[in-house]
């Protein structure tokens, strides 16, 4: 028998891989002939460069940055030399683990490190940058990115370089010289004579907007420490910095599907880096090569901390499954949690749960490479 497993992480308990290798300890116990093979997966969340780089054998490099606040930092980023391929992650310098809990200032929180990722990669000589967008601290339209990619704002004759609400005052936005630049250009210019430019890929787990009701700040902001007021002052100014941008350059990706992730760097990354919003999903998939490990096996693994409602939504499991019936592959999912609605469970030849009657949540995180086993151990006497 062969076995593919694919899950994404248990957010706070295990990564992708060792979700993966927990199933498949369990499977062995039960089927010690069968072939297996692990693909750790990601949606554009967290994980998303790790599952990349596992898949594609890459390095990790490091560079100096600076952190939500400010403080220089040592970020790090796969590298697939190969492909001259950069994979990183938004929340490795813009990201609420960069903080402590009294720290949150969704208003000062800056994605201007994210920025000095994207340049290291691009000065290393990056044909192409893909950056999972998902566990920001930050709400600002990709604002401090911008600026440390070498474009300038100004309210009048003064230049803003934050907090986020100073864009409500945004008069003109300075895009840099073409032959300063590795990166495409607002004015479509080609970055100068002979020289490549880096092609930009912003995974996305959700497809907000970046204004509106359903928009970055209204649906992201209160979980990143935003009250009442700043998130109408942060909504002013974010919807200044679009109107700017579309008078400015003509062009206007505010309502674009994923516009709103991670505090509207997705709009940032689309309007002054040329970039391109994906789903994290197809992302992952097409970089390792997923479809091709599923067509020789005989049943998938898949699974995450929870399956629910956003499971439908461009999840990992969801994925998974969705390319498993496409080639005919029973699918199973192994999870932390798991609602009893049908519509994410139909997806499914059988769902298997962690959670266990009177063991709390935070059990459930600590054992939670033990139940993975026990688990698959039972999905595998039911072969």
């Amino acid at each position: 028998m062969r076995i593919l497993i694919a899950p994404d992480k248990f957010k706070g308990a295990l990564n992708a891989r060792e979700v993966a290798e927990s199933i498949a300890a369990g499977l062995r116990e039960v089927l010690p002939d069968a072939e297996i093979d692990i693909a750790p997966m990601a949606d554009g969340g967290e994980g998303t460069a790790e599952a990349i780089s596992d898949g594609l054998g890459g390095s990790w490099l490091k560079c100096k940055a600076h952190d939500p606040l400010g403080r220089e930092i040592e970020a790090h980023y796969a590298w697939i030399d190969q492909d001259k391929l950069a994979v990183m992650e938004m929340s490795e310098a813009a990201g609420m683990r960069r903080l402590r809990a009294n720290e949150f200032d969704v208003d000062l929180a800056s994605t201007f490190g994210v920025g000095e990722m994207i340049l290291d990669a691009a000065e290393r000589g990056a044909r192409q940058i893909i950056i999972g967008l998902g566990g920001s601290a930050t709400n600002d339209g990709g604002f401090g990115m911008a600026r440390a990619v070498r474009f300038q704002f100004f309210a009048d004759a003064k230049q803003l370089n934050g907090p986020t609400h100073e864009l409500e005052k945004l008069t003109r936005v300075v895009a840099p010289s073409p032959a300063a630049s590795r990166l495409p250009l607002p004015e479509g210019e080609d970055g100068g004579e002979g020289k490549a430019l880096a092609k930009i890929i912003a995974a996305v787990d959700v497809r907000n907007p970046l204004l509106g009701v359903n928009g970055a700040t209204r649906v992201f902001g209160p979980q990143k420490g935003a009250t009442p007021n700043q998130i109408d002052e942060l909504e002013r100014a974010l919807t200044r910095l679009a109107n700017v941008v579309a008078e400015q350059f003509g062009f206007d990706y505010r309502d674009k599907p994923g516009a709103g992730a991670a505090g509207g760097i997705g709009f940032g990354l689309m309007s002054f880096c040329g970039a391109t919003i994906r789903p994290g999903f197809d992302v992952v998939a097409e970089s390792i090569g997923l479809e091709a490990k599923m067509k020789d096996v005989d049943l998938v693994i898949t699974g995450e901390g929870s399956l629910d409602r956003q499971t439908l939504e461009g999840k990992t499991p969801a994925g998974v499954a969705q390319c498993a019936r496409k080639l005919g592959k029973r699918v199973y999912a192994i999870v932390g949690r798991a609602t009893d609605e049908a519509e994410p469970r139909k997806l499914f030849d059988g769902v298997y749960q962690n959670a266990r009657p009177g063991i709390s949540d935070e059990q459930n995180m600590k054992r939670a490479a033990e139940f993975l086993r026990e688990n698959a151990r039972e999905l595998a006497n039911s072969l």
